[in-house]
């Protein structure tokens, strides 16, 4: 059996020997270039089982080729090289036709079994649209993981299959969801956004489904739901986790049959949108918990895409930076510089609202500082004034908490009411670590601690005594 011939096109000759010597051991024949017109003349002539090709040569970019390439031999699998490397970068590789898109540097084994897979793969019959995409990146970042995150999206632009965005707030999960819609085959559709956690849990069914005229009081006329706005399109489910439970089973039955109808209606309504959720929840422990059902967590987890913390990815720091300057200055906000120790602090903050606090600093800095260079003090002092005050995610945090651990008992007695006495109870549980936490950082001092907490100390005292906390040794 003869071997298998791949056509490499790389302007650097360190790379096309590199690339040439790992091929040539796995068994096969290479035939390297440094342009693209060897490359165009010799799959014209019918030869090569594959092509590797670089994006920026000399003569002629290697994505403007790929049409070319598969307009005369669409069986020949194409994979792009590039230092490009951006989501925009792959998209453009996937939606032209290549079989796989590499950032630079790459793993050469990687490229190997690649190239194996392509060789080996059944073809998959798709074509390349043609069409250009808009130049403005929703993502930015070219470390390891971003890169990851790009392939994954290149490959679902052209799918309808559901996806599920988990990470941190403040990571870019809309971002995500916004580009597999604007880069996808529904971007001549509506993308409609919608966030549960910011309806009231009794209007989320009337939000996403609409409700006729006298559903409910005060349903004054139909409602159009966002599944009726989003037809067609795609429709984000942000904060997925925080969907009641009533909710989940009409959202549910949407994913399962295609039609829902709406509140105080019996017409089913047909449904075709591109269901994209994302949460900052972990939903598994929220299965546990009898708060998310599994048969919903497993429609709408079709394809995982886990975006990674900013300090996950400090690399990226300097690019986003560079960005967010940018997007200032065009909002007409002065134009400033980060010096080198300036940077230096920013990649080492650990970043507990992710980009989203990075992107706000950046506001502010070119807001309020009348200086162009902006300095390590300058971020010291930014730094620490936004650390002393808690986020709104936190101020939530303790509410969200609370509410999940009381789902949880509801759902362990299978729907049945509790005995009687709860509310004492789970007062009860939450005055006592309170109390003992406030007195332990007061030292023991219950006059402080009565004052911290709201109290009178005589109130607190009796607290202490029915509650049986310990007495802290120290100022009473």
């Amino acid at each position: 059996m003869s071997k298998a011939t791949i056509l490499l096109a790389d302007d650097d000759a360190g790379i096309r020997t590199v690339v040439s010597q790992a091929l040539g051991r796995a068994g096969y024949e290479v035939r390297a270039a440094g342009n693209a017109a060897t490359l165009w003349r010799w799959v014209s002539d019918g030869d090569g089982d594959l092509v590797i090709t670089d994006v920026v040569m000399p003569d002629e970019n290697g994505l403007d080729l790929i049409p070319r390439i598969r307009s005369i031999r669409p069986e020949l699998r194409i994979i792009v090289m590039s230092a490009q490397n951006t989501l925009l970068t792959a998209v453009k590789a996937t939606e032209r036709g290549a079989f796989e898109y590499l950032p630079k540097p790459f793993d050469i084994d990687k490229l190997v079994n690649v190239v194996r897979r392509g060789l080996e793969s059944p073809q998959s019959g798709s074509v390349a649209t043609g069409e250009e995409i808009d130049e403005a990146l929703p993502l930015i970042g070219r470390s390891g993981v971003m890169q990851d995150i790009y392939r994954t999206l290149a490959r679902l632009m052209s799918s309808d299959l559901s996806v599920m965005v988990t990470g941190e707030s403040g990571t870019g999960k809309e971002l995500v969801a916004r580009a597999l819609h604007d880069f996808g085959k529904r971007k001549n559709k509506p993308f409609v956004a919608v966030n549960m956690a910011a309806i009231p849990k009794e209007l989320i069914e009337s939000e996403l489904f609409g409700h006729e005229k006298g559903a409910f009081t005060g349903a004054q006329s139909r409602n159009v739901g966002r599944f009726e706005q989003a037809e067609g399109g795609t429709l984000l489910l942000d904060e997925i986790g925080d969907m009641p439970a009533d909710a989940q089973t009409r959202l549910l039955r949407v994913l399962q049959e295609g039609e829902f109808t709406t509140v105080g209606g019996n017409t089913p309504i047909k449904s075709n949108v591109r269901i994209v959720a994302a949460t900052h929840h972990d939903l598994k422990q929220l299965i546990r918990q009898g708060i998310f059902r599994e048969d919903l967590f497993f429609r709408l987890n079709v394809v995982p895409i886990r975006l990674p913390a900013l300090r996950e990815r400090t690399e990226d720091i300097p690019e986003l930076v560079r960005s967010f300057l940018a997007r200032a200055a065009e909002d007409g906000l002065p134009w400033k510089i980060i010096d080198p120790e300036a940077m230096d602090r920013l990649k080492t903050h650990s970043w507990p609202g992710n980009v989203r606090e990075l992107e706000n600093l950046i506001k502010r800095l070119a807001a309020l500082y009348s200086h162009e260079v902006i300095t390590a003090e300058d971020i010291d002092i930014e730094l620490t004034e936004t650390a002393s005050a808690p986020s709104a995610d936190e101020e939530e945090g303790l509410s969200k908490t609370v509410e999940q651990r009381l789902a949880s008992y509801f759902f362990a007695h299978d729907g049945a009411l509790p005995a009687a006495g709860l509310y004492q109870r789970v007062l009860r549980e939450v005055e006592r670590p309170l109390i003992s936490l406030t007195l332990q950082a007061t030292h023991g001092n219950q006059i402080k601690a009565a004052e911290i907490l709201g109290l009178n100390r005589n109130t607190l005292r009796k607290k202490i005594r029915d509650l049986n906390i310990p007495v802290i040794r120290g100022i009473k």
